[in-house]
């Protein structure tokens, strides 16, 4: 396994460990459609949120949170629509962006609510 996915994989990791400590459920990781994927998905209450997590090692090409494109959100729109209708949700819908640099074996973690709003 590369050093990047294995550096991905472990920021996934500590978003969902995040999410579950501010009291939300993990309804599924890495949900693709056609090209789009996301990365985990969380309800509480009425509220589904989509998350795209950035993980890197260092800033020395920018903040995680930089690297979710317009493209990438189109994507995630594109997977977040096909979902909501699979699941037939009914409720509120948020896609927040979980930006990690990873420090001294410790994740940095930035919950960006409502990213693309």
């Amino acid at each position: 396994m590369t050093h990047n996915r294995h550096l991905g994989q472990q920021g996934e990791a500590a978003a969902e460990a995040f999410l579950q400590r501010q009291g939300f459920e993990i309804l599924d990781r890495n949900y693709r459609y056609r090209r789009a994927e996301v990365d985990l998905i969380a309800k509480k209450d009425k509220l589904l949120i989509l998350v795209e997590v950035k993980t890197r090692s260092t800033h020395a090409f920018g903040f995680p949170e930089e690297a979710v494109s317009a493209r990438k959100e189109e994507m995630l729109h594109l997977a977040a629509e096909h979902y909501l209708e699979k699941i037939n949700w009914q409720h509120e819908v948020r896609f927040d962006v979980i930006s990690i640099l990873w420090r001294n074996h410790q994740p940095e973690i930035l919950h960006i609510e409502d990213a693309f709003h």
